[in-house]
């Protein structure tokens, strides 16, 4: 194994959101999201918040929110969406209020359910360690049928090391799950914003020199193709405070 980032054992499931934004409501969003929704989660989901994000709108879709929520296995999964479901009801009642609220925020998302793979750190890794960036890198990555799970083990082993000589951390590497082994998501922290030049300008050089030919050639060698975006940390990410949000950090959201 190319890194000792994890424990070499999450058997976590996540759920990675990208999510509309009503006009100019996305920090008023973030914060119902965080100090609004964190502590519900926990208490009646066991659902951990792994990261609250904006989408850099030079760089992808704006304006957008990314959350990634991190889910005790399978278990946890049905025990999650039980709780939502149960009765036959296609939403959780004690969500009505917070929803009505949510609703004047955003349009819209789309949700994929992410498996890791076994050496990407959960978030209680990641705050233990003190890991966080100044800016991170998404990527969403697209393969043929069957293809992701090799692409991921070349992952730890190639990218990780490549990125890792241009300053990137690897944040979490993700098998996209209910579909064909066609998706992969990676989150890459990066100290600052020199960083992250760096390393776009080392991809534009990819195909015939630079730190990244080796790694731009296996995931050709795949199939992959990617789309990277830019994002920085919601203030009460789980990343940016070290921890998770609780209800001592809420505010009215007309102070937001």
């Amino acid at each position: 194994m190319g890194t000792t980032l994890g424990n070499d054992g999450n058997t976590k499931v996540y759920i990675h959101e990208l999510i509309e934004i009503e006009g100019h409501n996305r920090a008023r969003y973030q914060h119902h999201m965080t100090a609004n929704w964190c502590p519900v989660a926990r208490q009646e989901r066991r659902q951990l918040c792994f990261g609250v994000w904006s989408t850099v709108g030079s760089t992808g879709r704006w304006p957008e929110v990314v959350n990634l929520w991190e889910i005790d296995g399978w278990d946890g999964m049905a025990h999650d969406l039980g709780h939502e479901l149960g009765g036959g009801r296609d939403q959780d009642p004690s969500l009505e209020a917070w929803w009505a609220v949510a609703a004047s925020f955003r349009r819209g998302g789309f949700d994929r359910i992410l498996v890791p793979e076994p050496w990407s750190p959960t978030i209680g890794e990641h705050c233990s360690a003190g890991r966080r960036g100044e800016v991170y890198l998404h990527e969403l990555v697209t393969l043929p049928a069957g293809a992701a799970p090799a692409f991921l083990t070349e992952v730890v082993d190639e990218a990780v090391p490549a990125y890792g000589d241009l300053g990137a951390v690897p944040i979490g590497a993700f098998r996209v799950a209910m579909v064909a082994d066609t998706e992969a998501v990676l989150i890459w922290a990066l100290p600052h914003l020199d960083a992250w030049v760096e390393l776009e300008q080392a991809w534009l050089t990819a195909h015939h020199d630079g730190p990244l030919v080796h790694w731009r050639k296996t995931a050709l060698g795949h199939g992959a193709s990617w789309r990277r975006t830019l994002m920085v940390d919601a203030p009460l990410s789980p990343l940016r405070i070290g921890r998770q949000p609780t209800e001592d950090d809420r505010l009215p959201l007309d102070e937001v």
